[in-house]
């Protein structure tokens, strides 16, 4: 019995610590490690000089911190209601209106999530490009006297233009996530609805929203978090520009870091820092605005 048990043990701490050690390593190590560098003044090259809370200091001062973390909050509040909203609709009527191509659109509207985040954002600067763009070949059949507007170039439409990309690019993995968890919703539930005379808007929030909830909560979570921390597409698209107009705070730090002009790296890990800040306190309020309720039925 007690060579059963250590069997046991051992064969758990075998299993639990490849992923353990991966995280120690790649997760755990390197957040420490930037901690520790938020304390220096140093480019990551010559000897580092200890500043203290210097860098933290600078960054409550630096207004291009704070114009970054608004577009951050700016893609907050709109990128993840699109796409929870648009995610929700399209697997509620590929799940219940039982459309002949269903295992088609799911596969068409999972395709962007195979490519790269790198091809995503090429794909839409070409959507955005003035000569050769699509869009403005499509409002010149539309009859609008477009010309050869540059969508990414502009300060007024730049910041706009980031979030057709990331909704284009999220969308169809949620359809899938929604999908699947309103397969566990029993049929006889719609039915009994059905009977008493209830549409389908009635029935989606009614139904099919109470009861994927939890999965509806998670995905926000991450969507918000997402939004927060994610910069790719910025970087690829307009690198922060016209003149800062969608440049996040992500994007920030990393050129601060690794752009050709300064090479900060205390600073920018005192930014990296702030950020983890941001992102506990995004995830707190998301769990207060969202609370967990498992509806039972």
């Amino acid at each position: 019995m007690k060579k059963a048990k250590m069997q046991k043990r051992l064969f758990v701490l075998l299993a639990v610590t490849p992923a353990f050690g991966g995280y120690l390593l790649f997760t755990l190590y390197p957040n420490l490690l930037s901690a520790y560098y938020s304390l220096l003044d140093w480019n990551g090259i010559s000897k580092p000089d200890f500043v203290g809370l210097d860098n933290f200091v600078k960054l409550f001062q630096d207004r291009y911190v704070w114009r970054a973390l608004s577009h951050n909050l700016f893609y907050m509040l709109t990128i993840p209601p699109l796409v929870i909203g648009i995610s929700l609709l399209l697997a509620y009527l590929l799940h219940n209106k039982g459309y002949k191509g269903t295992p088609l659109f799911k596969v068409l509207f999972f395709f962007p999530n195979v490519l790269s985040t790198v091809v995503v954002a090429l794909l839409w600067a070409f959507v955005y490009d003035g000569s050769f763009g699509l869009l403005n070949s499509l409002l010149r059949l539309l009859g609008v006297p477009i010309g050869d507007f540059y969508w990414l170039g502009d300060m007024r439409t730049a910041i706009w233009a980031i979030i057709p990309p990331y909704v284009w690019a999220g969308v169809g993995f949620y359809i899938i996530i929604f999908i699947n968890a309103m397969a566990t919703i029993p049929k006889s539930l719609y039915e009994s609805a059905i009977l008493e005379g209830a549409g389908h808007m009635k029935r989606m929030f009614m139904i099919t929203i109470p009861l994927i909830m939890p999965i509806v909560r998670i995905s926000a979570l991450f969507l918000v978090l997402g939004s927060l921390k994610g910069f790719e597409q910025q970087l690829i698209l307009t690198n922060g520009g016209p003149a800062g107009s969608t440049d996040v705070i992500g994007l920030y730090m990393f050129n601060l870091a690794f752009g050709a002009e300064f090479h900060n790296y205390g600073y920018a890990s005192a930014i990296g820092m702030f950020l983890f800040v941001i992102l506990v306190g995004a995830k707190l309020l998301t769990d207060k605005l969202i609370p967990n309720r498992q509806i039972e039925y």
